[in-house]
């Protein structure tokens, strides 16, 4: 049996007649006019462009726009810079772009990956760490900061504990959660809750077990989220990595559909709900595992981004997927600049950024009237 599914014909012609099958919780809504999602696509990449500038500009040394974009096509194009600019310039390409742009990365595979997950578990309030992945990742992370594992890897040591946790705690909520019937949404929830406080137990008791307190406190601050220790290096398999599930979760858009209806209809409709979830699962915890391995656990944008955009857009997969990463990217990066900037020469926690950010914004929706969740 294959690990995906798509709909067949019959479920091509029922989509089409009935109207896009409803999100996690929802009602079917009434599809926007076709041109909307293309237009809401140009302008939020429009704003990330120029929140991309914006960002690597601004800090505790100010770059004017024009100079930040002459500096970033000098490092592109290989252009001269004068002598007296390398400070400036090395700032701008070395320190704050990389930094940006992982931002966005992960701002995007962050809401994507929820807009999955709510429709794979069939649950509104699921995000990217609703299934333990996240607290795995910690506790990866914490064995090489407290006991100096994976040493071998140099200064890739962190992000690689950190995956291999996440890959580590996916294997092992999907086997607890397996049965003879499959992997149901219920049983995949319940054991991710359930792994979650485990990890963090385990993690708990290695940084009380840790032998110095410095260790303590990057631990602590890795497990709130930031991109302090950004680098080029850090960026391109996370980015390869996020791209590749964005195309895949793409290709299935119209299977999450059918899928968010429940598993019968989605048998009725011929999709093998089981396959297709345990594919997508596989699919979501390589992408929250890459992103937890070089940002740390980061709450609320993979769980409001994707409500937010359902709001806009209407529940169709195919728009969600579409808007989604980019409201998510354009979101991170801002949230990003005020973690580092608010508070500077300190750097505040990105996740209490998020969450200053995201409980008011939840709480906005859930007085809104005429929102299900998933639907309107």
């Amino acid at each position: 049996m294959p690990p995906f599914s798509r709909p067949t014909a019959t479920t091509e012609r029922r989509s089409a007649a009935g109207g896009e099958p409803a999100g996690p919780t929802g009602a079917a809504p009434r599809p926007p006019p076709p041109a909307f999602p293309a237009l809401l696509v140009a302008a939020l990449l429009a704003a990330l462009a120029c929140s991309t500038v914006a960002a690597i500009g601004l800090g505790p040394a100010p770059v004017p726009p024009a100079e930040t974009v002459r500096y970033l096509w000098a490092a592109l194009s290989g252009g001269a810079i004068a002598p007296d600019e390398v400070a400036t310039y090395q700032v701008v390409w070395q320190v704050r772009t990389p930094r940006v742009l992982l931002a966005a990365v992960v701002g995007a595979g962050l809401g994507a990956v929820g807009a999955a997950v709510q429709a794979m578990v069939r649950n509104a309030l699921a995000d990217p760490f609703v299934l333990g992945i996240s607290s795995g990742a910690s506790v990866g992370a914490v064995a090489v900061t407290t006991f100096g594992v994976l040493t071998s890897f140099g200064v890739y040591a962190l992000s690689a504990g950190a995956f291999l946790g996440a890959l580590a705690a996916s294997a092992v909520v999907y086997a607890v959660s397996y049965s003879r019937m499959g992997v149901t949404p219920l049983r995949l929830v319940l054991t991710g809750v359930a792994m979650a406080y485990g990890f963090q137990a385990l993690m708990s008791v290695m940084v009380y077990l840790a032998p110095d307190g410095e260790a303590t406190n990057t631990v602590l601050f890795w497990t709130m989220g930031g991109f302090g220790a950004a680098t080029w290096g850090s960026l391109p398999v996370v980015a390869i990595t996020v791209g590749a599930g964005l195309v895949v979760l793409r290709r299935y858009a119209r299977s999450l559909d059918v899928m968010s209806l429940g598993d019968e209809t989605a048998a009725s409709l011929g999709v093998d709900a089981s396959a297709l979830r345990k594919g997508l699962f596989v699919v979501t915890s390589l992408m929250t595992g890459a992103v937890v391995a070089v940002s740390g656990a980061i709450g609320f944008v993979g769980l409001i981004m994707p409500h937010l955009v359902r709001i806009a857009v209407g529940a169709g997969h195919a728009r969600v997927l579409a808007v989604t990463p980019l409201a998510g990217a354009v979101f991170m990066v801002w949230a990003d600049l005020v973690a580092r900037t608010l508070v500077a020469p300190r750097e505040l926690p990105l996740g209490v950024i998020t969450a200053l950010v995201g409980v008011p914004v939840f709480i906005t929706m859930m007085r809104r009237k005429g929102y299900l969740f998933g639907g309107r």
